[in-house]
């Protein structure tokens, strides 16, 4: 049976999603065996830039027209569109600040060359084009993408976690860390790194983006009287989530 024809793409980013994928060691053999990479600049110099696509993998946010061009370009070709990483599925930190005007922000950072700069409003990538599934996580987990390969080798499209961290972590029997007097935003964001930050003491900081149907007003109520203002929770939770 002819492998899936596979791409892998990174619009404005850190390429941290690559660099996991190309991290899975003792599993890439066995990856590229079961699909057909044809397009993933990143890991090699020859590419079919023009071929179709039966799955394309996308990090990155859309900052720019070149962004907009290239995921259009990428759906056109795609049989299925996968959005990898906080930043493709929820704007991720280039879009946790909006409050202030993108001329006025790119001014104060390039000062008399701001001019050069094609920067717009970052927004994420179902914003663009129709996204078929999605892979969370500032980076991702390469676990979740090994499982996500397997379920559209099979068939379906990837069937990824919906519970919190907060649920990973009490799982581990970890000390809550609210009760430390840290604003911690496990209970809010979608699990799947098996509560690493928590585990080791360090609050959760959302990087896998909000829990569908999490219970935010309960939360806030709960925040607040352990004395955190509602201004301080805000800021916390939209460093990575804030479109």
């Amino acid at each position: 049976m002819e492998r899936p024809r596979v791409g892998i793409f990174s619009l404005t980013a850190c390429a941290g999603e690559q660099i996991v994928i190309l991290n899975c060691e003792d599993e890439l053999l066995d990856l590229v065996s079961a699909v057909d990479i044809r397009d993933f600049l990143t890991a090699t110099s020859v590419n079919d830039a023009e071929c179709d696509l039966d799955v394309s993998f996308v990090e990155g946010t859309v900052l720019n027209r070149r962004d907009e061009e290239t995921v259009r370009e990428i759906r056109s070709r795609s049989s299925l569109l996968i959005a990898v990483g906080t930043c493709a599925v929820w704007g991720g930190v280039p879009a946790m600040e909006t409050d202030v005007p993108r001329e006025e922000m790119i001014r104060r950072v390039y000062g008399d060359g701001a001019g050069w700069y094609d920067i717009g409003l970052p927004r994420k990538v179902s914003d663009v084009v129709n996204v078929d599934g999605v892979i969370s996580g500032c980076p991702i987990e390469k676990e979740q993408f090994l499982t996500a390969v397997a379920d559209l080798l099979n068939g379906n499209l990837p069937l990824l976690t919906d519970t919190p961290v907060c649920m990973e972590c009490k799982m581990k029997e970890n000390v809550c860390l609210l009760e430390r007097g840290e604003i911690c935003c496990g209970p809010l964001t979608v699990g799947g790194c098996s509560a690493r930050c928590p585990s080791l003491g360090v609050a959760c900081v959302g990087c896998h983006g909000p829990v569908r149907e999490a219970n935010y007003a309960s939360q806030l109520e709960m925040l607040k009287e352990k004395g955190f203002s509602e201004a301080a929770v805000i800021r916390k939770l939209r460093s990575f989530a804030a479109v």
